[in-house]
């Protein structure tokens, strides 16, 4: 990486198990692999299910309703592209389907983030036609 460089963020590279993913983050829908034959639901895109190794796996879209399970507020930004943006919160949250994510938190002070914290999706666009998963403090309930 030249220096120019260390001031750009990183974008995703969507590859033939992924594509379908980023796709559905694009239209505002995180999906999930579903398992017809052992009930399993996968984040991370995979060929087969981990669980059982099945190959027919189905995409549904998860509700984007998750709680933090753990998280760090950032104070020192890992590299140029990242210091407008300190303070930021890194989540790892636990989805209402069941798997577990790495994302960030939006829309709010960091430090008004705390375990067990109901949050909600947002593909938030962040330029040249690419969005990413982040996620923000969720709303009263409908």
């Amino acid at each position: 990486m030249n220096l120019k460089d260390a001031h750009l963020k990183p974008q995703p590279m969507p590859d033939a198990d992924s594509d379908i993913y980023w796709r559905g983050i694009q239209e505002g829908k995180l999906l999930l692999q579903h398992c017809p034959a052992c009930g399993h639901v996968q984040l991370y895109q995979q060929a087969i299910c981990r669980e059982c190794g099945s190959e027919r796996l189905e995409h549904r879209a998860a509700s984007g309703r998750a709680k933090v399970h753990s998280f760090s507020v950032v104070h020192r930004a890992p590299g140029p592209a990242f210091k407008q943006d300190t303070p930021y919160a890194v989540l790892l949250v636990e989805l209402e389907e069941g798997p577990r994510m790495i994302s960030s938190f939006i829309g709010a002070d960091p430090s008004a983030v705390t375990f067990d914290m109901a949050v909600e999706l947002v593909c938030e666009p962040v330029g040249g036609g690419v969005s990413l998963p982040r996620f923000r403090a969720a709303g009263p309930p409908a």
